[in-house]
């Protein structure tokens, strides 16, 4: 909690002119434009859970948590003191109380257990708000989640553990799944040769004589929550690359080679662990058919696109509140911050874009609702979750800095949220494929399915009539998407055109409409700085800056 009464009048001056904690928010009651997305996205009912999960997450607790999460990150315990192999993960008892409000919230699991239909959007709101309070418990949140869909190619396998990795349960402890009330899972796809090109994959599976039994041996560059109960991985096999599920635990009760190597040390996201691993004869068992491992894994990555398309939204979120809440309690030549002409340009630019993304994944993650039913919307999810993932991401960055520098120094120091939030900016865009890979992806996705893009058109087209901008827009992207000559090149300016297009066809549309005029005279009219803080002239700012604004 904060501290209480603290001194503020010393011999040499007075404390004033600060910005007061924000603490004791409700994360959800306090953003409109994910109330709104809610319902309009088919999830209303779930209001109540999101609205409880944000109260949880705005207390001057849970910040603690977070703040402490990375303060003390995961150590790695490779032997016992005596000389006994161990391979596993120490983190801060902060971390294991993080995941337990998110586990016990039913983050992981409310796509796959809802009792109607919206489930997906209820899993994007709780996401985004989890993001916003502690990002670093997202990865094994989201990989949990996205694991569902992978194991169900497997029946068996699926029955057996489909029950445990969405309880809504969390143990930290390292003991077999059987012995557990809930579990999480992991992915370890990529290795040192081959990075996203995950053919070249060097790991070597063999069968055992039980059905289904194989054992592995190789290297995986990158594993993230390495203490996870069991990971989806790829292997080699006679018949190609194939698709596994690695437990921690063999079935006979003993620890399975999984040997970390080494825990990196990481940019950002440092309350949880990312590793290095060695498989060696370790026991797994095989996800859907031999040779089809990255047709059974893509199901995973599909889902995990999505949370890092709406966690850049979140992180966009606390940017947002973060920059408006000093510069409305922070005063600088008579006048507060956030009543300065040119700061009030700064703070709508950034709510008009953190709008834009939220909208966005909103909408994306009906698309994954909609599509066990509704083969359009299937072709709509993936390439909608492509351009958002890309996009989103590729806006992030910026959108942190830019909100860090509302504070000045202030904002660079640690004891502000501002630098983690600036460390964790990145990740998204490299994980699940950096901004070349998704940018491929969206053309071959042109190219195998064109329902996509009729979809995708179908989504503008509706918005059509109600902006100028926006239908000259529409007219421009068919002309460039009808060119096909040279297109890998031109890759990042399809997929980005096609991001800001469904963007400010939400805008129109949904939106607010001081945001959708903004959005649109800036981002498609071509009156636009290189910039934030540079909007046209004219726009209703006091407006767009009042979304952006909490009540502490």
């Amino acid at each position: 909690m904060p501290p209480r009464r603290p001194i503020s009048v010393f011999d040499s001056h007075e404390v004033t002119n600060q910005s007061p904690p924000l603490v004791d928010y409700n994360l959800f009651d306090s953003d409109p434009i994910l109330r709104l997305a809610l319902a309009r996205e088919g999830a209303g009912w779930a209001a109540d859970k999101v609205r409880a999960f944000g109260a949880v997450l705005g207390s001057e607790r849970v910040a603690e948590l977070a703040e402490a999460a990375n303060r003390y990150p995961p150590e790695l315990r490779t032997f016992d003191r005596f000389g006994h192999r161990l391979d596993e993960v120490v983190y801060h008892p902060a971390y294991h109380e993080l995941m337990a409000l998110a586990k016990t919230h039913e983050v992981h699991s409310i796509a796959w257990t809802a009792p109607r239909s919206g489930g997906q959007v209820a899993h994007m709101a709780l996401e985004y708000l989890l993001v916003q309070a502690e990002a670093g418990v997202c990865c094994p949140i989201t990989m949990t989640y996205a694991a569902i869909p992978a194991l169900r190619k497997q029946p068996d396998v699926a029955t057996e553990w489909e029950v445990l990795a969405t309880a809504a349960s969390y143990d930290p402890r390292f003991i077999p799944a059987a012995e557990k009330a809930g579990v999480t899972i992991g992915m370890a796809m990529t290795e040192k040769q081959g990075g996203s090109d995950v053919r070249a994959n060097t790991t070597r599976a063999v069968a055992l004589g039980d059905a289904g039994a194989f054992e592995l041996t190789g290297h995986k560059w990158f594993c993230s929550a390495p203490m996870s109960d069991a990971f989806l991985t790829l292997a080699q096999t006679g018949a190609g690359l194939s698709c596994f599920l690695v437990p921690r635990w063999r079935p006979d009760g003993t620890r399975n080679p999984f040997f970390i190597q080494r825990l990196k040390d990481k940019l950002g996201d440092r309350s949880n662990a990312s590793s290095e691993i060695e498989y060696r004869q370790t026991w797994a068992r095989l996800i859907g058919e031999e040779g089809q491992g990255v047709r059974t894994i893509i199901e995973m990555v599909h889902h995990t696109r999505l949370d890092t398309a709406l966690a850049a939204a979140g992180l966009m979120r606390q940017a947002v509140v973060q920059a408006v809440h000093h510069t409305s309690h922070r005063s600088a030549f008579q006048r507060l911050l956030s009543d300065q002409p040119l700061m009030r340009d700064v703070l709508a630019d950034l709510v008009v874009e953190w709008v834009a993304a939220t909208m966005m994944a909103a909408r994306v993650a009906r698309s994954f609702d909609e599509s066990a039913a509704d083969p359009a919307a299937a072709s709509f999810s993936r390439l909608a979750v492509a351009i958002g993932k890309y996009w989103i991401n590729k806006r992030l960055p910026g959108h942190v800095c830019e909100a860090l520098e509302c504070h000045g120094g202030s904002g660079y120091v640690e004891e502000s949220v501002m630098p983690r939030l600036y460390r964790q900016a990145p990740l998204n865009s490299i994980w699940e494929g950096s901004g070349n890979v998704i940018c491929l992806d969206v053309l071959r996705t042109m190219d195998r399915d064109p329902a996509a893009v009729e979809a995708l058109f179908a989504e503008l087209e509706v918005a059509r009539g109600g902006d100028r901008r926006l239908d000259r827009a529409i007219d421009r992207l068919k002309t460039d998407i009808g060119d096909k000559t040279d297109r890998e090149p031109r890759a990042r300016r399809i997929a980005e055109s096609m991001a800001v297009l469904l963007q400010a066809a939400l805008l129109v549309r949904h939106g607010p409409a001081p945001v959708a005029d903004a959005f649109c005279a800036s981002r498609l009219d071509g009156d636009w700085g290189w910039t934030y803080g540079t909007l046209p002239a004219g726009l209703a700012l006091n407006d767009i800056i009042r979304l952006g604004r909490v009540s502490g």
